[in-house]
């Protein structure tokens, strides 16, 4: 497994804490979640999935032990969907990680499946004659919550971009409303220091951020100028554009830091991205360089120091800055 792997490259550079970014992550295959989840807790119910009629069937990690159980953060946005909501709130559920990010994720909790109408194949969603989408199923948080519609509430809310943007689950009026289930078997993650106070401290220095409230200025220009009626009158019309292309313009120069955070590839990866192949080596230097400068990744790493400062004090240890992947 990719996820494994790279954790145990992580510990082998003896990391103080992990961010795992989920943002823009539409999801993808149910069993690695179930998998992926299971590296981070010890045994224990992953997500449920219900069909109409019958009982919830609860999928778990059933291996042995915790590959990684030190500070754990987890970043999503408006395009964590499916998969990456269900694996968010698992970790939240457990209280294993802090999940930083907008005010929610997508919210999408149901299973479609295409059947193809071809009466010899309907099994096929390339059927000659098309194919019906049908929702088969819903996923619920061990918690007993759906994420459909809801989606996963971060524990920190930070400003953010595209939060003006009617692009969740929720905007869809045709959306299957929000449910619950009963809540799966399941004990909460001991992580040594009180989560509480990790989650104080970051909602303060967001709270104080003068960046973040003229990060969240701009786009409330932004929800207003996208909910409005348009004059037709053309000067009018280029002057409310202006306001628009404005507010844009101001957030996309604020999410960048002005000075970029110490960002390396670990070691061994290092040849991996750095080859013969110019552009290729190219397009990773970007990369790195986007990564340096990205205000919601610097966010989440001073999560991890305050994670990894609670769990020195709480063992009578002196603090110092983590060490980050």
């Amino acid at each position: 497994m990719d996820v494994e792997n790279e954790v145990k490259k992580l510990k082998a550079q003896k990391v103080d804490g992990i961010v795992i970014d989920l943002r823009n992550n539409g999801g993808g295959s149910l069993n690695d979640v179930v998998q992926m989840a299971g590296l981070f807790i010890d045994r224990g119910p992953v997500v449920q999935v219900k069909s109409r009629g019958r009982q919830p069937e609860v999928l778990k990690d059933n291996e042995d032990g915790v590959l990684w159980d030190g500070p754990l953060a987890v970043m999503v946005n408006e395009f964590s969907a499916s998969a990456s909501e269900i694996f968010a709130a698992a970790m939240q559920d457990y209280g294993r990680a802090v999940i930083v990010g907008s005010t929610s994720t997508y919210g999408k909790g149901s299973v479609q499946r295409s059947i193809g109408l071809d009466p010899d194949n309907f099994m096929s969603s390339n059927s000659d004659l098309g194919s019906l989408k049908l929702t088969l199923q819903k996923f619920y948080r061990i918690s007993g919550g759906s994420t459909q519609l809801k989606g996963v509430v971060p524990d920190i809310i930070i400003p953010d971009f595209y939060e003006y943007l009617k692009v969740r689950e929720k905007d869809n009026p045709n959306a299957l409303p929000y449910d619950e289930i009963n809540k799966a078997n399941y004990s909460m993650f001991q992580p040594g220091f009180n989560f509480q106070t990790v989650e104080n401290m970051a909602k303060t220095r967001v709270a104080n951020d003068s960046v973040f409230r003229l990060i969240k200025f701009q786009t409330d220009i932004l929800e207003k100028q996208d909910d409005k009626e348009y004059p037709l009158e053309i000067n009018q019309f280029k002057k409310e554009q202006k306001i628009t292309r404005d507010a844009v313009k101001k957030i996309e120069g604020l999410i960048k830091l002005d000075k970029a955070m110490q960002v390396s590839f670990l070691p061994e990866d290092q040849n991996r991205y750095f080859s013969a192949d110019k552009d290729k080596t190219e397009r990773y230097k970007q990369w790195l360089n986007n990564l340096s400068k990205d205000l919601y990744v610097d966010q989440s790493v001073k999560v991890i120091n305050d994670m990894v400062t609670q769990q020195n004090l709480a063992k009578g240890k002196a603090t110092t800055p983590a060490k980050t992947f």
